[in-house]
C-alpha cells in the first residue's frame, strides 16, 4: 500500500440491498474524492506473505497515529488483486496529506522500507483518483466498518454518448427508487483510467445479500415495463463500450482503520490473537533399573 489509491444497471450491473438493522451512528457518506491503489500479485506470492508485508505499512502509520486511514480488500474474482481505498474531502486534502507525508521523514523512511519488502511480492501495481457521482447514486451512506465485501462494477461508455448513458441512468435510478434496499455509490474517473470510466461500488454484509439482489429481477423489471426495458436495452448498446462486476472481501490484517471502526467491530477489525495451547502433562520421569 503505498500512496493511496478499483443484476442489473444498464443491463448487467449487480446492485445491493443494505438491512438498515445496522448500527445508525456507523452510517457515513461516500468521500468526495476516493484515491485506488491497486496491487497485483506474483502467483503464490499473497495470503499470508503479503498479509505481512502489508502489516508493515499499517505499523508504520499506527506510530505515528497518522489521521488518514485506509482500507483493503482482496479479489474473490477476476485476476488476483489487491484494492486499498482512501477517502478525501478533495483533491486540495489529498495533496495535502502526500505532503505531509514527504516531510515526515520517520514516516517517509518507514514507508520506503515496507516498500521494498512488498514490492518483491508484486506483479504490477497501478493508481487513480475518482470522483463521487451523487447524481448517479443511490442511498449510498452505509454502515462500512460492519459490511465485509464491496461489489464493483466498472462501466466504460463509448466516446459521444454521454447523453444515452445520462438518460439510461435516470431511468435505472427512477426504478429502483421503488426497490427501497437497494443501494449504492458511484465515482467517476479523474485519473488512471480512459475519460468515461464509472465504478459503482456496493457494500455488503454477507454473500447472502447477492442472493436477495438476483431475486430482484423481476421487481426491477415490473418496475421499468416492457417499454421501459425495450428503451433501457436500446441506451445500453448505444452507450457501454464495455462492463465488468468484481466481488471484493475487506482485510483487516491489511487495513488502517479508525479507533471508531475498531469500536463499532473488534472482532473483525482487532481480532484478539488465539489463545496458546495447554501444555501437554510431562511424563514421570523413569526409575533406573526399572523401566518405567
Amino acid at each position: 500500500m503505498k500512496r493511496i489509491t478499483d443484476v442489473l444497471l444498464l443491463g448487467s450491473l449487480v446492485v445491493g440491498s443494505l438491512g438498515m438493522a445496522a448500527a445508525q451512528e456507523h452510517t457515513m457518506s461516500p468521500p468526495k474524492v476516493l484515491t485506488v491503489t491497486r496491487e497485483f500479485v506474483k502467483p503464490g506470492k499473497g495470503g499470508a506473505m503479503h498479509d505481512k508485508a502489508e502489516s508493515a505499512f499499517v505499523q508504520a502509520y499506527g506510530r505515528t497515529k497518522w489521521p488518514t486511514h485506509y482500507l483493503a480488500m482482496g479479489s474473490l474474482s477476476g485476476k488476483p488483486r489487491v484494492l486499498f481505498f482512501v477517502g478525501y474531502d478533495s483533491f486540495e486534502a489529498w495533496e495535502k496529506d502526500v505532503n505531509a507525508t514527504n516531510k515526515n521523514a520517520a514516516l517517509s523512511g518507514a514507508l520506503d522500507r515496507a516498500s521494498v519488502a512488498d514490492g518483491e511480492l508484486l506483479d504490477s501495481m497501478d493508481q487513480g483518483a475518482w470522483a463521487y457521482r451523487e447524481d448517479y447514486s443511490l442511498r449510498a451512506p452505509a454502515d462500512i466498518p460492519h459490511m465485509r465485501y464491496f461489489d464493483i462494477a466498472v462501466f466504460h461508455v463509448k466516446p459521444g454518448h454521454r447523453k444515452e448513458w445520462d438518460d439510461g441512468m435516470k431511468m435505472v435510478l427512477a426504478a429502483y427508487e421503488k426497490l427501497p434496499e437497494t443501494r449504492w455509490a458511484c465515482y467517476e474517473a479523474a485519473y488512471g483510467a480512459p475519460q468515461g470510466t464509472f465504478a459503482f461500488i456496493t457494500p455488503r454484509k454477507s454473500a447472502a445479500e447477492i442472493d436477495r439482489d438476483f431475486a430482484q429481477d423481476k421487481q426491477f423489471m415490473a418496475a421499468m415495463g416492457d417499454d421501459g426495458m425495450k428503451k433501457l436495452e436500446e441506451l445500453s448498446a448505444a452507450s457501454i463500450e464495455s462492463s465488468e462486476t468484481n466481488l471484493f472481501a475487506f482485510n483487516p490484517k491489511m487495513s488502517y482503520v479508525s479507533d471508531d471502526w475498531v469500536k463499532a467491530d473488534p472482532d473483525f477489525w482487532k481480532p484478539k490473537p488465539a489463545a496458546a495451547p495447554a501444555a501437554a502433562p510431562k511424563k514421570p520421569a523413569e526409575k533406573p533399573g526399572t523401566g518405567q
